[in-house]
């Protein structure tokens, strides 16, 4: 008689893919290996690889932030930007129109 061994439920590993989704539309050059790294997750954890599935949700996940990050990064100072640009030029506007 051999003894049962009790499977153990497959790990779950979060792939991050809708963070890395978002952020291709904020920042697309870092949001790529995001994506690419987040492809990989899934086939890693139905090998049984489950740290290289966290290595990879690691790596998705770092890449994801750092176009989150430089995405509103580079919006809010192109807002601040068209902003400031706005009020000087209506602030010089009255001033300049000397026809």
């Amino acid at each position: 008689m051999q003894p049962e061994y009790q499977s153990q439920p497959p790990q779950s590993v979060d792939n991050n893919m809708t963070m890395s989704i978002v952020a291709i539309f904020l920042f697309w050059p870092l949001a790529i290996p995001a994506i690419i790294n987040a492809s990989k997750v899934n086939p890693l954890v139905q090998q049984g690889d489950y740290a290289g599935a966290q290595a990879a949700a690691a790596e998705s996940k770092k890449w994801s932030k750092w176009a989150l990050i430089v995405g509103i990064a580079w919006i809010a100072i192109v807002l601040v930007c068209c902003l400031g640009g706005g009020l000087l030029g209506s602030m010089s506007g009255s001033n300049a129109s000397g026809y």
